[in-house]
């Protein structure tokens, strides 16, 4: 007989870092944000999305975003990363991926360092964005901004970096 497999839980842990640079779009989880200065990127830079790829894809052992999204790839070229994450929840639900398994998510948890501009006017938009595509409530998305009070690449506007983690459960198929 054999042993059950539904919900089992994993998580999954998510980091990314780009650059910013004066006169590109600024996108994070899904959202425009204004401000004078962008993320330097080979899709549309939104570092948020790209960390929770990578958390989602690693809870499920799928590898990472450069394993199928490769940047060297010119179909991905100034893509919206929206597109990908949807791409990424499609592989989780895949059972002849997973090994006969597929995937829920339980939660995303994501914090973004960034000196500015000040994101909390938009972090609802951010939530309910993910949450849409992922296919979730958006009481199980928590999205977290901060500063690094003026230190380090983050703190002299230099770039971004954001660590997402997430839970999922498995579910026989």
């Amino acid at each position: 007989m054999r042993a059950s497999t539904d919900n089992i839980i994993r998580v999954g842990n998510g980091y990314d870092v780009h650059a910013l640079e004066e006169g590109l779009p600024m996108r994070l989880c899904g959202v425009d944000i204004p401000s004078e200065k962008g993320f330097v990127a080979h899709s549309d830079g939104d570092v948020a999305v790209h960390a929770l790829c990578d958390a989602l894809l690693g809870a499920a052992a799928l590898g990472d975003i450069g394993l199928h999204f490769p940047d060297s790839d010119p179909k991905y070229k100034g893509i919206n990363s929206l597109d990908l994450l949807s791409e990424v929840v499609t592989m989780l639900k895949d059972s002849g991926l997973n090994n006969g398994m597929t995937y829920e998510i339980g939660n995303a948890d994501i914090t973004i360092a960034l000196q500015e501009p000040k994101l909390r006017p938009h972090i609802d938009q951010m939530r309910e964005t993910l949450a849409g595509v992922m296919r979730i409530d958006v009481s199980r998305v928590s999205v977290k901004a901060t500063t690094t009070e003026r230190l380090g690449f983050v703190g002299r506007g230099e770039g971004c970096e954001v660590w997402a983690t997430v839970l999922i459960r498995t579910k026989s198929s």
